[in-house]
């Protein structure tokens, strides 16, 4: 029977403490977003705003040019949506080729995944953007779906690997008795009962590609195909001391992605979940 001890209560206030601390960058940022430029600058950045406004989101949603903020929000959309589609398509694909064969050159093949999951992807980044400056793919969305596929796809090949070596070949077996073709077991069988693993897959490749700055910043680096991170850090080098539009450009740089995760936890959960058992 559980009994509320003294220790008890000490480990309450203990874990409501840190998650007030945690909560304190929350607190600052959305606080001094709501404030006005003089405010911001002068009150403390704990206190609530005297006068809550949304100038701050209106003027850096409203502003114009190569580091418009909303067209920034939609090239990293863009750029995120397509790398995911084709990292799922073609990483389930590699995988279940990889966990279903037996052959030496499947192995081989799965050791190489490994290697390029450990080896930093910046070795790479002077050839490749050689190639892609060639080929005319710098500056374009396309282009850096195609980079985020190639730099990426070992990690999405690993971890359907794992799931579809835990999978039993009993499903597309009777798919195939029934009459379908090896593809569309796949398709229509395999693949819906990956979906803990294709949330997973997609929540981890498109925090990486929505976050990400460097790649953005030398490949897209001068066009109007800004990504979102580097508008940021362009926006926010430009205002100095507006701690208010600083702010209020972090928070509407974070709203998309949590409401991806809270779209796609549920999926996330149980593939981290299935991961660990298998």
């Amino acid at each position: 029977m559980f009994r509320y001890t003294k220790l008890t209560a000490v480990r309450e206030v203990f874990v409501w403490v840190v998650t007030l601390l945690g909560l304190l960058p929350f607190w600052i940022l959305i606080m001094t977003s709501l404030k006005s430029d003089q405010e911001a600058l002068t009150s403390s950045a704990v206190a609530p705003p005297t006068a809550p406004t949304i100038g701050a989101f209106v003027e850096v949603l409203t502003t114009t040019g190569r580091n418009s903020i909303p067209l920034s929000i939609v090239n990293s959309a863009l750029i995120t949506a397509g790398s995911i589609f084709l990292l799922v398509l073609f990483g389930s694909v590699s995988a279940y080729v990889i966990a279903r064969r037996t052959r030496t050159w499947t192995t081989l093949t799965y050791y190489l995944v490994l290697i390029a999951i450990i080896l930093p992807a910046q070795l790479g980044t002077v050839p490749l953007y050689i190639g892609a400056r060639s080929v005319g793919l710098t500056g374009s969305v396309i282009g850096m779906v195609l980079l985020w596929t190639g730099i990426l796809l070992p990690l999405s090949v690993f971890l359907y690997a794992s799931f579809f070596r835990g999978l039993s070949t009993e499903y597309e077996e009777a798919a195939v008795i029934d009459g379908a073709s090896p593809t569309q077991a796949f398709f229509r069988v395999v693949l819906p009962l990956m979906a803990p693993a294709t949330g997973t897959v997609a929540i981890l490749t498109g925090l990486i590609i929505w976050n990400d700055f460097f790649n953005s910043l030398i490949f897209l680096g001068g066009t109007t195909t800004q990504t979102l991170p580097v508008a940021m850090y362009t926006y926010v080098g430009g205002l100095v001391s507006a701690w208010n539009k600083i702010f209020a450009v972090v928070i509407i740089s974070m709203i998309p992605i949590l409401a991806f995760y809270m779209f796609a936890q549920k999926r996330f959960i149980q593939g981290f979940a299935g991961g660990l058992k298998g």
